[in-house]
């Protein structure tokens, strides 16, 4: 058993929105990344995601509406909806989702 220090990890992985696996709930991998910024091309998941901003902002469009995700704040895109994240996300974020395939 391991306490992670999740802005430290973050901010040594390699590259930016390149998550690191923390650990699993149930079915469900724990991730954290670092944000730098830069967008990220619309995806969609066939199951729910949460995401929790540890620090900074993250900038979402979801379905077509604006979504803005503070430091300590908790968003979850519901199962086959199309998100995007927008310019100006940055932080550490933490993805709780179910491994696709």
């Amino acid at each position: 058993m391991k306490a992670f220090d999740l802005v430290e990890t973050a901010s040594g992985l390699p590259e930016a929105w390149s998550s690191r696996v923390l650990g699993a709930v149930g079915p469900a991998l724990v991730k954290v990344l670092r944000m730098d910024g830069q967008p990220v091309a619309e995806d969609r998941h066939r199951t729910a995601e949460a995401l929790l901003v540890l620090d900074g902002r993250m900038e979402l469009e979801v379905a077509g509406t604006q979504v803005s995700v503070g430091a300590g704040e908790l968003f979850v895109v519901p199962a086959e909806t199309a998100h995007t994240v927008r310019p100006g996300s940055h932080g550490t974020l933490v993805i709780v989702e179910l491994p696709e395939g």
